[in-house]
């Protein structure tokens, strides 16, 4: 927890009067000065005592007053971020040296965060999704992280929409409750357009942005959620690794995972409504202010014609500037507002009627023949035990002859027999693993020893 982790000394400096300043130095620091390596004190003093010269009022100090003398300012200053736990001094040959704490940087991390932003690259996301997903389900055995990593960064991208959808809401509220049109339209580009617009929005339904494998990162997680061998494939790896001890466990653990970026993938639309939503109205209320402005003045016709009379009934001739540049153009056609044209009427085109090719439908009973045949299921399963046992109760892989590829299909799932179909039909039979082989001309593989369990 963070307040656990923390001590109550380090969020001083961020709750004083001084917490712009202070909070403006940290970030500094932690961009310009204190990276990986620590740095000398007298090149950390030197960089404080700069960025507080150039500080409106570096000198406002929620305990005790600042000296204005650079030297003890800077002091004072660092002596606060070292009293406070945000630095930690240490000697290195003799050498006095600083650098952040370990906890307090990762807080720091997060306001540095926060002062960055709040648009992300949504194609970027989808991306980062399914690259680490792909690199889990191509070698599960030795990238098993990657699937966390990938969920990770599902979690996090659904919490910025989420927390996007809020944002545009509050700044709306804001441009709609602003009766200034100039501060409108600084609230619409500054606050809305830079800070919580998606920095590729307008871009997401385009041909070749990223965001289109959003499909393929559902169907990827949607195949191995249902895929035993890999669900098993994927646990092992974690408790090869030391993350998780026993196999159970380690199981739940992935098919967590993969429910989760399909949630977030498959639920995303309404996110994207939403801020769609709030987008459209924006946008309607900044056309609707410029049309307003836009609306030909109806009295300057009258304005202009009396300018004139009074020119022209003037004693002295006006004052005309050498250069003609400096004259505005005369209003003209582009100045004046043109009528809105009306829109064209769609022309109705009937879709024709096509007959259905016999070769097509021939070819797609062909292909559901090919699924059904390949396709390995509990009933399928059971049948094959089944005819092999008959009133026997125990079976050796061995003793199994195989008559065709229909029956290779099958005898080659069943050494999972009891973990497939989520463990469906290890209740009615145990297997045991044995030293020795089969090898029948179709398969060479570790022998096995099929019981049918009694019944309860």
């Amino acid at each position: 927890m963070l307040f656990a982790q923390l001590s109550d000394e380090l969020f001083k400096p961020l709750a004083s009067p001084s917490r712009g300043f202070n909070a403006a130095l940290l970030l500094h620091l932690h961009r310009r000065v204190l990276g990986a390596e620590p740095v000398r004190k007298a090149e950390l003093l030197a960089e404080i005592g700069d960025f507080a010269a150039g500080w409106s009022d570096p000198e406002v100090s929620g305990d005790e007053p600042i000296s204005a003398d650079p030297a003890e300012r800077r002091t004072a200053l660092y002596r606060r971020l070292l009293d406070t736990g945000w630095l930690i001094e240490r000697r290195e040959r003799y050498v006095p040296v600083a650098e952040f704490d370990p906890e307090a940087r990762l807080l720091l991390e997060e306001l540095s965060r926060l002062e960055r932003g709040e648009t992300r690259s949504y194609g970027g996301a989808v991306l980062e999704v399914l690259g680490g997903l792909e690199s889990a389900l191509s070698d599960p055995a030795n990238r098993s992280e990657a699937l966390s990593n990938a969920a990770r960064g599902a979690a996090a991208f659904l919490s910025h929409v989420r927390g996007l959808a809020a944002g545009m809401r509050k700044v709306e509220e804001r441009i709609l409750r602003e009766p200034d049109r100039a501060k409108t339209f600084r609230l619409f580009f500054e606050d809305f357009v830079e800070r919580h617009l998606i920095s590729d929005y307008r871009t997401l339904h385009t041909r070749f942005n990223p965001f289109r494998f959003r499909a393929s990162v559902v169907r990827e997680a949607g195949r191995a959620l249902r895929d035993a061998l890999t669900v098993r494939a994927l646990a092992e790896g974690l408790i090869r690794e030391g993350r998780i001890a026993d196999l159970d466990t380690a199981q739940r653990a992935v098919r967590a995972d993969l429910a989760q970026i399909l949630a977030v993938f498959e639920g995303l639309d309404n996110h994207l409504d939403a801020v769609d939503a709030v987008v459209a109205r924006l946008e309607r209320r900044i056309a609707s202010a410029l049309h307003v402005m836009d609306r030909p003045d109806p009295s300057g016709v009258e304005r202009v014609a009396a300018m004139l009379r009074a020119v022209g009934e003037a004693e002295i001739a006006p004052e005309v500037p050498g250069d003609v540049s400096l004259l505005r153009p005369p209003i003209g056609h582009a100045h004046l507002q043109a009528p809105r044209a009306r829109k064209s009427a769609i022309d109705m085109e009937p879709l024709p009627d096509i007959e259905d090719d016999p070769v097509v439908d021939a070819f797609a009973a062909a292909k559901a023949e090919f699924r059904r045949r390949t396709t390995v299921t509990p009933e399928s399963m059971s049948a094959f035990v089944e005819a092999r046992l008959g009133k026997a109760v125990r079976l050796r892989g061995s003793q199994i002859v195989i008559a065709g590829v229909d029956d290779f299909i099958v005898f080659q799932r069943l050494r999972e027999i009891d973990v497939l179909f989520d463990a469906k039909l290890g209740a009615r039979y145990a297997l045991t693993r044995l030293p020795e082989r089969v090898v029948n001309g179709w398969l060479d593989c570790p022998d096995f020893l099929l019981e049918r369990r009694p019944r309860a």
